[in-house]
């Protein structure tokens, strides 16, 4: 197999999490995102788990190292405009999505998270599932 035929998979943004409560009223209770799994080494270590929603998905990490706050991870959405509507419909005191505005990427907005990570999530000109194959 040459390098030309090497698969890759989408890649997955590992962010840094500090309270886990927070992140997850964050991400599962506001973005509707599912926590898939969670792992800790142990009893009392620090939580590492997988949140999705459709085919986005996202790690995320209390470990000491792992991503680094502040980060901005691009999130392709086929419809700005209703993911918008669905988020500004419900009652999440820390954050309020802005109205989409054109960007390098289509239409979008961003939101932070409780550990001060930005998503920008973006409406591409083309199908967003095909953004990510290329």
């Amino acid at each position: 197999m040459s390098s030309d035929e090497i698969a890759f998979a989408a890649p997955i943004p590992v962010l840094r999490m500090f309270d886990v409560a927070r992140t997850y009223e964050f991400y599962r209770d506001y973005l509707g995102f599912a926590v898939d799994w969670e792992h800790r080494f142990g009893d009392d270590f620090p939580l590492y788990a997988q949140v999705s929603r459709a085919e986005a998905k996202l790690h995320l990490s209390e470990h000491h190292g792992d991503g680094t706050p502040g980060s901005v991870v691009w999130i392709a959405v086929a419809d700005i405009r209703a993911w918008h509507a669905e988020l500004a419909g419900k009652q999440y005191r820390y954050a309020k999505p802005g109205y989409p505005e054109d960007g390098p990427g289509g239409p979008g907005f961003e939101l932070t998270d409780p550990s001060g990570n930005t998503l920008r999530f973006a409406q591409p000109d083309r199908d967003p599932a095909a953004a990510t194959r290329g």
